[in-house]
């Protein structure tokens, strides 16, 4: 699964590597919820052809169409890709409406089956050549019985790769820039293609290193959260990766 993540990056460096036409201003996020509003990249096709990339503002936490009453229904901010094909709640926005969360990090927690009851001890995931990370997601446009909208989405995830594996048996399905157009072409004959996207990043494209469980508070939102944690050997076979400086620019935008 993947239940936080992070933009980090400035706004211009991801715009110029989403190429959405909007110039939006953003400050930092180091620690993204479920149900916060989030920014995604869906893309138009146009009568003439052209397909063109936007940014959208959204509840990550996605509403299939045919909810009455979204207090009800179960909190969906994942989707396994195993399933998109099948389940009722994804198969037409899948076809239709899929998506780019923009990112430059994510979290996932590691386990330790002898501490009931505890959190597992988070670790950062990024690219290992400090580029932004286009995670695939799918957008809906939930209508409420008096004619309310809320725009929302959740990730997609895959089984995870062979370097990730000790730490959760799920990534987030990880696209390479060059797949980004084929995932984000709204027409419904490239669906089957797109789905072939969808499989585990190769072992080299991501690293990983443990950080503080400070990550583990929602109200924890800064670089700190990020900060590596050294650890000796312990024998459980994971080594934590040496993060090496981003090649972005670490200047930040201002707030909206």
């Amino acid at each position: 699964m993947c239940g936080r993540y992070a933009i980090t990056l400035p706004p211009e460096a991801m715009r110029t590597f989403f190429r959405y036409v909007e110039h939006p201003n953003f400050p930092p996020r180091y620690n993204i919820a479920p149900t916060e509003p989030t920014p995604i990249v869906r893309a138009e096709r146009h009568s003439d052809g052209r397909i063109t990339r936007h940014f959208m503002l959204v509840r990550w936490g996605f509403l299939p169409h045919f909810v009455k009453e979204p207090k009800e229904f179960p909190l969906i901010f994942n989707a396994r890709s195993e399933t998109l094909l099948t389940k009722v709640s994804f198969k037409a926005a899948f076809r239709r409406r899929r998506c780019l969360f923009i990112a430059d990090a994510f979290y996932e927690w590691r386990r330790d089956p002898t501490a009931k009851g505890k959190a597992g001890r988070p670790y950062l995931f990024r690219r290992c050549d400090g580029a932004p990370l286009g995670l695939a997601g799918l957008w809906e446009t939930w209508t409420g019985p008096n004619g309310e909208e809320q725009d929302t989405a959740c990730i997609i995830t895959t089984a995870a790769n062979g370097a990730s594996a000790a730490i959760h048996d799920r990534l987030p399905a990880t696209l390479e820039p060059d797949a980004l157009d084929l995932w984000l072409d709204p027409d419904e004959t490239s669906a089957d293609s797109a789905f072939k996207l969808l499989r585990p990043p190769e072992n080299d494209v991501l690293e990983f290193f443990e950080i503080s469980p400070a990550v583990n508070k929602v109200g924890n939102d800064s670089a700190e959260v990020q900060a590596p944690i050294a650890r000796a050997p312990a024998g459980d076979g994971v080594q934590p990766t040496t993060p090496e400086p981003t090649t972005y620019s670490n200047r930040q935008g201002s707030l909206f």
